[in-house]
């Protein structure tokens, strides 16, 4: 399983939707960044664990590639010039409750854009299905991405979602964009027997940022906009003759303090990860 996935709801900007990532409680280092535990590529690697976390991160992104083709990949790399990974090197928090949010599926876009965990340096690329690019059968309506440092463990099993186990926002974003968010509420997706944690999130660029704090004020200031998503993805494999994903928790979103709750868990099975405490199988720790 990938990182927690975020989608973003807002009134001129974007908010944030995240998927299934958690955060641990962070270290502070020497130079005053948050530390992380982090994931590595392969057990083969023996480079040992460490925190080289970017903080407050200024990273750019270099497209190779043409977009839509196999060979599209969007790297992260730092102020050198140096290839980092989005899913290990960017840090989950910046305290305060913000979050890094990474844009994979920019809002109003099909192609099933998200992190290569099994590949080196984790850049961006379109999902693949028997050799073939991957596609929503409609537009994506919200901004939708990672919470860095986060995962979901197959092997962990949630006892408040079935024992399920882990796997309108008018402004669009980029690929690979770094926001800072908060999340406000959680959606438990059950698709096809796996949990797919969906949290959703408010850009801090929004100007309903300060009101939007809890999963009720996103029904406040963003009417029909929980419902919409939980449609969406209740949905969108329907096209392509599958049945519909269905959702934990009563079918409701559950509230902010159940999505940190989820954010920390998801976090700390990524450190477990990152220390090799768990086999990393093809997932890249690099």
């Amino acid at each position: 399983m990938a990182a927690t996935r975020v989608m973003m709801t807002a009134a001129q900007t974007t908010s944030c939707f995240l998927a299934k990532r958690a955060f641990l409680l962070p270290e502070k280092t020497s130079h005053g960044a948050l530390c992380f535990n982090k994931r590595a590529l392969a057990l083969k690697s023996k480079r040992p664990f460490s925190c080289s976390s970017i903080y407050n991160p200024h990273v750019k992104v270099k497209e190779e590639g043409q977009p839509e083709t196999l060979d599209y990949r969007v790297f992260f790399l730092d102020g050198s010039g140096k290839k980092v990974s989005p899913w290990h090197d960017i840090p989950l928090t910046l305290g305060d409750g913000v979050y890094n949010f990474i844009v994979e599926i920019p809002k109003e876009s099909k192609a099933k854009m998200e992190v290569a965990t099994d590949e080196a340096s984790t850049p961006i690329k379109q999902d693949t299905k028997k050799g073939k690019l991957r596609y929503y059968p409609y537009n994506i309506n919200w901004n939708y991405g990672l919470l860095p440092q986060t995962w979901e463990d197959p092997s962990r099993a949630n006892s408040e979602v079935e024992g399920a186990f882990g796997d309108n926002d008018p402004a669009q974003r980029k690929i690979g964009e770094v926001l800072k968010i908060k999340p406000l509420a959680a959606l438990a997706m059950i698709d096809e027997g796996e949990l797919d944690w969906k949290i959703v999130a408010i850009s801090l660029d929004d100007p309903k940022a300060h009101l939007v704090n809890d999963v009720d004020d996103v029904e406040k200031h963003f009417p029909g906009t929980l419902t919409a998503i939980r449609d969406w993805f209740r949905d969108y494999k329907i096209p392509d003759g599958k049945p519909a994903n269905r959702f934990g928790l009563g079918d409701k979103p559950a509230n902010k303090d159940y999505a940190l709750k989820i954010i920390h868990e998801t976090n700390e099975s990524w450190a477990k990860l990152v220390k090799r405490s768990v086999d990393a199988g093809d997932l890249s720790l690099f």
